[in-house]
């Protein structure tokens, strides 16, 4: 393919010369003549592993040269990669300045090419960004409509700096938010060959995707270096620690936990929690990101909670009471915490869990849900029938099949998804149907 390279930074410069590696002819552009006239001596404006050897040889071959015309790269080219910087602003927000001053020269440029274009965004944005902002930019500065006269998609990049050009030809992951399949399919075949799924999504949830990377990224490393400060001040070699941590590919380095639902409970992660934190107090080691866990985990609560008070309906059907599927364990369940929030706002409740039986709770489960919900037999009811008759509001917890056989579907009544539900997609458009995250 012919492509244009808008920005030639990091990104950009890897970007270019690894496509004209591929095969591609590449222009590079960039408003910063240092850079354009780098890239025409064969040189990257950027220091990295291989691409100094890269550039010279691409740049050698004919396949990559550079220009700050973007009208003569627009002419010359099929598809535009714009990979210019968002950086932060002072208060934190996403400076876009960059972004919609090239996306209003390619747009002006579009206006006279006969040949149909495919703009690809490439540089990191919030959700929205795209569609809101950019493309009502581009279809204004050209008189043009996306999809139909031209093509738009956003594909993240999940580079490192240090590794970036290994990183290009071994990614993780393709991502393609497209806004049709035409034009997803110009950007799939840059890529053609390189290992890694290919996720094609819409065009809002390839912005995110890279969000969600580097939040966690940062989040690991946070809570690596948090757990090594504790042991540290218990005498303890966190390497050590790590290394058993690291083995259980189950639970730890795995999918495992990592999909959106309803809050954590239990016997076992509340009361841990809150024994580290305190262990890390007295230790005089500040831990703001394992202090804040829990109340993170409430806020989660919180919103169920206030997506049956937005209904502004008194009779809930709640369906699931144990912490998780397949016990009978109500110890700090958080679906107990939330029945327990809506009684006390005077809510009429009705309960169904399957595996809880007043009559079979003993010791320490017993005396925990008698502290909590001393009334609960009043509550309870022998089936799911019996909820669906007294609920104007249904709250499901649980994946329960006798439960999710008896939903109904659309109607008047509203359907609170606390576990994301095997039909949730299809539920999504009926009248009634909200989920807590998605």
């Amino acid at each position: 393919m012919r492509i244009s390279v808008f920005g030639l930074g990091y990104v950009g410069c890897v970007s270019a010369a690894c496509l004209a590696y591929r095969g591609h002819e590449v222009v590079g552009v960039d408003v910063n003549p240092v850079k354009v006239d780098l890239v025409r001596d064969g040189k990257a404006p950027v220091v990295e592993d291989r691409i100094g050897e890269l550039t010279a040889q691409v740049v050698g071959t004919g396949a990559l040269r550079a220009t700050s015309d973007v009208a003569e790269a627009i002419a010359a080219t099929d598809v535009s990669l714009i990979c210019v910087g968002t950086p932060s602003e002072p208060n934190g927000s996403l400076s876009t300045a960059f972004l919609e001053r090239v996306t209003e020269q390619i747009g002006e440029e579009l206006a006279v090419k006969q040949a149909r274009h495919t703009v690809v965004f490439r540089s990191t944005m919030l959700p929205g960004t795209c569609l809101e902002l950019l493309v009502p930019i581009l279809e204004k500065a050209s008189g043009l409509t996306a999809g139909p006269d031209f093509g738009v998609a956003v594909n993240p990049e999940f580079l490192r700096e240090g590794t970036s050009v290994k990183d290009f030809f071994e990614p993780p992951k393709t991502v393609i938010g497209e806004i049709d399949e035409a034009t997803g399919d110009i950007v799939a075949a840059l890529y053609e060959g390189l290992p890694g799924d290919v996720f094609r999504v819409p065009i809002p949830v390839a912005e995110m995707a890279k969000y969600a990377d580097n939040a966690f990224h940062g989040l690991k490393i946070g809570f690596a270096n948090e757990l090594g400060a504790i042991c540290r001040a218990l005498g303890l070699d966190s390497h050590r620690v790590m290394d058993v941590f690291l083995a259980d590919r189950k639970l730890n380095i795995s999918p495992a936990y990592l999909r959106p639902g309803f809050a954590f409970g239990g016997s076992c992660l509340p009361k841990d929690l809150r024994g580290l934190v305190y262990a890390a107090h007295r230790a005089d080691v500040s831990v703001p990101i394992l202090a804040h866990v829990l109340p993170s985990n409430d806020e989660h609560l919180r919103r169920a909670y206030e997506l049956v008070v937005r209904t502004g309906k008194r009779r809930i059907g709640l369906f699931g009471l144990s912490f998780k599927p397949g016990t009978d364990d109500l110890r700090e369940s958080p679906l107990v915490e939330l029945a327990e929030r809506l009684l006390g706002k005077g809510y009429d409740l009705r309960i169904y869990d399957a595996n809880v039986s007043l009559s079979r709770l003993m010791g320490a489960n017993r005396e925990y849900i008698e502290s909590r919900l001393p009334h609960l037999g009043q509550l309870l009811a022998s089936s799911v029938e019996e909820v669906l008759a007294h609920a104007e509001v249904c709250l499901v917890g649980s994946t329960d099949p006798a439960v999710l056989a008896a939903l109904p579907r659309g109607g008047d009544r509203v359907l609170i998804d606390l576990v994301r539900l095997p039909d949730a997609d299809a539920r999504r458009t009926e009248q009634g149907y909200v989920g807590l995250a998605w």
